[in-house]
């Protein structure tokens, strides 16, 4: 079996964590690595990720020379979180003949809030014949595709009802600054204003995902943003918090079919939760025949959990037929342990 050759394309929290997972896997072979990020161009891979050795793979600041059809099979793309930002970026992809995942939350769901630019994606995507998909934790798995699958027992199903209690402090600068992460109450009051703190991106794109595959018909969505603020002082990698500024945000997506809430997904995201106390959690339940509660304590780590599903959609990804898609227009993924997991894509 012939490695599938991968590009990683982005190097931050996520990025990094991919390409050492994928260096786990004989199944995988990275064959380059895409970072703007000034310090990285020019270096090997091992050195930027310090890993203590060489991987004999230079970090190109663009994907000029990168993206070659007959070197590469699939990018990994992790450098932002809208689908708008990530367009020329995947169009590149797609236009060299090469399959790509991204971990744009945006992406998950593209259609949801970015309806022209899905339609000429899939186009694309078909044209060349690749395929083009978003996936992650959440959304992408936690508050969607994992609510899908456990729906499968059901005979009908009224209402859903999720939520994920999570640390957000394994993740980058990104995803702090869109949580509003070391703000002071005002000025998060303003980025929701302005748009620059949105909170949990995901929530219509998981919301239009569940009401798709299980046909629920809705038509309307609400969302609900309120700053966490802190008791006490915490500190990630990537910001600091003082007692009294924001940890995080309490965001509430809710999906409507007319006036009937059918859909309602919780997310407090903060940093840090056990500073104050706070046990993290996946809850889901679905209120319908058979009833069903499933409770996951702790949390499925978010770092780990969108470096693990990225990684493990790359066989599928390659098997997959051409095309942008979403979780629930592919097999789940698995974790690759062996040939096995590899070939029964084939």
């Amino acid at each position: 079996m012939k490695p599938i050759r991968v590009v990683q394309w982005g190097l931050g929290a996520m990025g990094s964590g991919m390409v050492k997972l994928m260096l786990e896997k004989d199944g995988l072979q990275v064959v380059g690595a895409i970072e703007k990020r000034p310090g990285a161009a020019g270096k090997d891979l091992g050195d930027v990720l310090g890993l203590g050795k060489q991987l004999g793979v230079k970090v190109s600041p663009t994907e000029k020379g990168i993206l070659k059809k007959a070197s590469v099979d699939v990018v990994l793309l992790a450098i932002d979180s809208f689908t708008r930002k990530c367009f020329d970026a995947m169009k590149a992809i797609i236009e060299a003949g090469i399959h790509c995942i991204t971990i744009a939350e945006e992406m998950a769901e593209p259609y949801a809030q970015e309806p022209e630019l899905a339609k000429e994606l899939d186009m694309l995507a078909k044209r060349f014949g690749v395929v083009v998909i978003g996936t992650g934790i959440n959304p992408g798995y936690v508050l969607d595709s994992l609510v899908i699958s456990l729906s499968g027992v059901c005979h009908n199903v009224e209402r859903i009802e999720a939520s994920r209690i999570n640390d957000l402090s394994c993740f980058g600068p990104t995803v702090m600054k869109t949580q509003g992460v070391g703000t002071t109450p005002e000025e998060f009051a303003q980025g929701l204003a302005m748009g620059t703190i949105v909170g949990h991106i995901g929530f219509r794109e998981s919301i239009s995902l569940i009401s798709h595959a299980l046909g629920l018909g809705v038509d309307r969505f609400e969302e609900i943003r309120e700053p966490i603020i802190s008791k006490t002082d915490r500190e990630t990698p990537y910001v600091k918090v003082k007692a009294g500024m924001v940890a995080g945000c309490r965001h509430i997506g809710i999906g409507y079919r007319g006036k009937t809430e059918v859909v309602r997904l919780i997310h407090p995201q903060q940093v840090r939760p056990e500073a104050e106390n706070v046990d993290t959690g996946d809850y889901i339940t679905i209120v319908g025949t058979p009833g069903i509660n499933l409770a996951i304590k702790p949390e499925i780590p978010g770092g780990i959990g969108t470096i693990g599903i990225a990684v493990n959609m790359i066989p599928i990804v390659k098997r997959a037929s051409p095309g942008l898609k979403r979780m629930i227009d592919l097999p789940a993924p698995s974790a690759l342990m062996g040939p096995s997991a590899f070939e029964r894509h084939l």
